[in-house]
């Protein structure tokens, strides 16, 4: 039911926008966008995720799971490849976590990893965030420079101030029903800090990550007509893909382009380009979801083969019949 109602409210977030915004001007700017740099866009995605099999698999290594290169590659594509058909990119870190941990047979070590993955993730969109707003201040009015300002300072002595606090405070205390990710949360924080290498090397590649994110997100939106600093991009991209993580819709869609729309119009954007823009990161990423899910695909099918090749090899080195046949 729940899923239902996210399928639900995507759609109706969606038709609403296309009906309310002047479609000429979402045509115009579909329009404008030439074939060339959409396909650089997804090369830039896929290549991103490229890096991010990397940066996952250092994760659950480090919890000394063993997890091969061509192991990880699979398990990460399976999951990029779920994220189209489940309600939220939990499904697919969960499908990547189970994956992993059958193959290594460390099913604690996948599921910490993937969790310190994410939490890498998140605090390089803040750090994003912070800069972008930071910078991208100036390009607003006088009274939304200053609200903006007061943000910014709240939320950084507000993360400051209550962080120790929310972490030393005893699991018991917590609501029932989030003990359980808390708790592994904790624990994948407590394993990061006990390999601050490994840690620091996995947030320079989040943050690379997800700052190339950003600039594919901003060519994409100049070659459309959306002509803002770009420091504005890196304020309103992660605002609008944490906006997007929230459980509320199918993976995001709907709630992330109303969203990111929202937010340009501050800067004078029209509302109509924002939504496209964000449309046009949606379709790139079901496209390089597909392509995911090819090499998964691949990739089992030649596994199958090396494995039924195993099974039906003469056991002698003349091709003969195995020797207990002998």
């Amino acid at each position: 039911m729940r899923i239902a109602l996210k399928v639900l409210l995507s759609v109706t977030v969606l038709t609403t926008l296309l009906l309310l915004l002047p479609w000429s001007e979402v045509r115009a700017a579909v329009v404008r966008l030439p074939a060339a740099v959409w396909i650089g866009v997804l090369a830039g995605f896929v290549a991103g995720h490229g890096i991010g099999v990397v940066k996952w698999r250092s994760m659950v290594n480090a919890g000394r799971a063993g997890l091969r290169a061509s192991d990880a590659v699979g398990c990460y594509a399976a999951g990029l490849f779920a994220n189209l058909c489940l309600p939220s990119i939990v499904g697919g870190d969960v499908l990547r976590a189970a994956m992993a941990g059958k193959s290594t047979g460390r099913p604690e070590a996948a599921v910490l990893g993937g969790i310190g993955d994410r939490l890498s993730d998140v605090l390089a969109l803040a750090l994003l965030m912070g800069i972008g707003g930071l910078v991208a201040r100036n390009a607003l009015p006088g009274w939304a420079s200053t609200t903006l300002t007061a943000v910014l300072i709240t939320g950084a002595a507000g993360a400051a101030l209550l962080s120790p606090l929310l972490l030393r405070r005893p699991l018991a205390r917590w609501p029932a029903r989030v003990r359980r990710p808390l708790g592994r949360a904790l624990v994948a924080l407590r394993r990061m800090s006990r390999s601050p290498g490994v840690a620091a090397r996995v947030f320079a590649m989040s943050l690379g990550i997800q700052t190339a994110f950003v600039l594919l997100n901003a060519w994409a939106g100049r070659a459309i007509g959306i002509d803002v600093p770009l420091a504005v991009w890196f304020l309103v991209w992660p605002l609008a893909k944490v906006a997007g993580l929230l459980p509320i819709s199918l993976g995001g869609l709907g709630v992330r382009d109303a969203t990111l729309g929202a937010l340009l119009s501050t800067f004078g954007v029209t509302m109509a380009s924002g939504v496209v823009a964000s449309l046009i990161w949606q379709s790139v990423l079901i496209a390089g979801g597909l392509i995911a899910g090819g090499l998964w695909w691949a990739q089992r099918r030649r596994s199958a083969v090396a494995a039924d090749g195993v099974r039906t090899r003469p056991a002698n080195a003349h091709g003969g019949p195995p020797a207990s046949y002998v």
